[in-house]
């Protein structure tokens, strides 16, 4: 496939039941389905969707290191970020009447953005963000009490 989108950056995510996960990525959070592979019987063993310039793969349980929250209690050791250019809010409306838990309302933040954070249907986290104010480092250090840098000393 010459025309075939490779980021240089995509994030691989686990479900127990990718199938189901596939379909409601696309519903939930408005995923662009690419690429579906399928074994002998049935079985979704790799995935492509897009979002803008991203892309995510979903998969399976394939090791006994690749786990779905769902199966490990819960837990996450990364979150996966989506910068909209849309209305947010209405996002975050869509993904709620899909069956996203909302961990978190939109809520503007001090370096300019409004944000929201959602669990999937298999307790991943994922959080939305649109640019609302442009601000430069300065502006958000100062409204948070922070100081951005390049590099660590």
């Amino acid at each position: 496939m010459s025309d075939h989108f490779r980021p240089t950056l995509s994030s691989a995510l686990c479900y127990r039941d990718p199938k189901a996960a596939f379909r409601w990525l696309e519903d939930a959070f408005g995923f662009e389905p690419t690429m579906a592979i399928l074994d002998a019987e049935g079985n979704l063993v790799h995935s492509e969707m897009r979002f803008g310039d991203g892309l995510i793969m979903v998969g399976s349980e394939w090791s006994p290191m690749h786990k779905s929250p769902r199966s490990i209690d819960g837990l996450n050791t990364q979150t996966v970020h989506i910068q909209l250019n849309d209305d947010i809010d209405a996002h975050c409306a869509r993904a709620r009447a899909a069956g996203a838990v909302i961990a978190q309302e939109p809520e503007n933040q001090f370096y300019g953005d409004r944000t929201y954070r959602a669990v999937d249907l298999e307790g991943h986290i994922w959080t939305f963000g649109q640019t609302v104010a442009e601000m430069s480092a300065e502006e958000w250090d100062k409204a948070g009490g922070f100081v951005t840098k390049t590099r660590l000393d």
